[in-house]
């Protein structure tokens, strides 16, 4: 049964991977780029979501640093809503404003992916560094 509904999510995905590779290196029309840059944007968007899990890991056993890393990233959607809402504000009401808006996610986003993946990387002892090491 699991194998069954794991093919039938596979055969969902398929259009919109090819999608992905195939229209969006050729795109040409500007509801194709809109979405192109969408589709970059949900992909770094779960990649930042999974090395903030990984983070909350380690953390689990320092509830004050954890709540810390929330507070920072509620700060940092904040930061990254803002900022991109001021890069799209010459586009207002434009059909580019919907790309605008998801390369400016994407670009903030693959930003603070690499905090987060250096977060993960500190070396044993490394004072400045607010997450423990993977032993």
């Amino acid at each position: 049964m699991k194998a069954t509904i794991l093919s039938g999510l596979m055969v969902l995905a398929m259009p919109a991977l090819a999608f992905s590779k195939d229209k969006c290196a050729d795109a040409m029309d500007q509801a194709t780029m809109n979405e192109c840059a969408n589709v970059a944007f949900k992909k770094s968007d779960s990649q930042l979501n999974e090395l903030y899990k990984k983070i909350e890991t380690r953390l689990s056993d320092n509830t004050d640093t954890k709540k810390l890393l929330a507070q920072a990233q509620r700060a940092w959607i904040k930061f990254r809503d803002a900022e991109c809402d001021f890069q799209r504000s010459a586009s207002a009401g434009g059909s580019v404003m919907p790309m605008i808006i998801s390369m400016c996610m994407d670009g903030m986003t693959q930003s603070r992916i690499k905090d987060l993946q250096n977060y993960l990387n500190c070396k044993e002892g490394d004072m400045s560094c607010p997450v423990p090491s993977a032993n």
